[in-house]
């Protein structure tokens, strides 16, 4: 698949201070962002530690599954859902809303 534009720089794809942390413990290896922030294979930092995109895809938010929603690093889908709608007041949740799945792996030496 020929994926189009990124829409943002790598380095935004993990703000949060707790996503941030949930990187770090490898309970999170996932995010989903409007727009596409990474190719596959780009690498990028966070806490001293260098991660590789391994798949970048565009997704519906009502396709997304339990598994998906811990590797965003929430207990269930509900805790995602409830999370993404406390970040932004006032928006309702869309299922047939595109949004793009990074995954990433951390990059070991050797």
């Amino acid at each position: 698949m020929e994926l189009p534009p990124k829409t943002c720089a790598i380095d935004r794809l993990v703000t949060h201070e707790e996503g941030v942390a949930q990187v770090l413990a490898g309970q999170k290896t996932a995010q989903r962002r409007n727009g596409r922030y990474a190719d596959i294979g780009e690498t990028w930092e966070l806490g001293g530690r260098t991660f590789r995109i391994t798949a970048v895809y565009p997704q519906m938010l009502g396709e997304m599954t339990e598994a998906q929603a811990r590797a965003e690093g929430y207990p269930s889908m509900e805790a995602y859902r409830a999370s993404i709608l406390a970040l932004h007041p006032g928006m309702p949740w869309v299922p047939k809303a595109r949004v793009w799945v990074h995954e990433w792996q951390p990059v070991t030496a050797g």
